[in-house]
């Protein structure tokens, strides 16, 4: 599943969009008693990497981390700021890079190897936010993994998964609307 993308504007338009989806998927959240809610940012991560590709898709995150950043209210729970990359999540948010970056990589292979590279984007993502964790908390890595990892662990599956699965939808219609060329 890959596409190619018929103007640089249609390329442009569609990291922006993919940034602000990933935005928007971000407020969707269900608080949890250990401070880091349940999001659909996974998804949206994982999404923007399989539908954009292995260039693309660390823009749009890119995009958005940058928004972020610069004080916008893009990340969960409507924060921003660069004190929200620095904080106990933030480890996660910068783990957004290398998961988009290696969806998109299997996104130009076939299922199998998609889906396991994206299981290892997760990893490096989950790694990432549980060694910040572990720093800003001052917390033994164990006990930060079974605080900010394990219980993500299915729903991140589901929805690495399930961005799969659109993608495939998204990138079939992206072609259907000539906007770009599925090869």
């Amino acid at each position: 599943m890959r596409l190619v993308w018929r103007s640089r504007l249609h390329r442009d338009l569609a990291a922006a969009v993919f940034a602000a989806l990933l935005a928007v998927l971000s407020q969707i959240a269900l608080p949890m008693p250990w401070g880091i809610p349940i999001t659909l940012q996974t998804f949206a991560v994982a999404l923007c990497g399989y539908v954009l590709g292995p260039a693309l898709g660390p823009v749009a995150v890119g995009v958005y981390l940058a928004l972020g950043a610069v004080g916008l209210p893009v990340f969960s729970g409507f924060a921003g700021g660069a004190a929200s990359l620095l904080n106990v999540t933030g480890g996660f948010l910068w783990g957004f890079l290398p998961m988009a970056l290696l969806c998109g990589l299997g996104s130009r292979r076939g299922k199998l190897p998609a889906l396991l590279l994206g299981l290892c984007g997760l990893v490096v993502c989950h790694g990432w936010g549980v060694v910040q964790f572990a720093l800003v908390q001052s917390l033994p890595l164990w006990t930060a993994f079974l605080t900010a990892s394990a219980p993500y662990l299915v729903k991140d599956l589901v929805s690495l998964a399930a961005a799969y699965a659109a993608a495939r939808a998204v990138v079939k219609a992206l072609g259907k609307a000539k906007l770009g060329e599925t090869l």
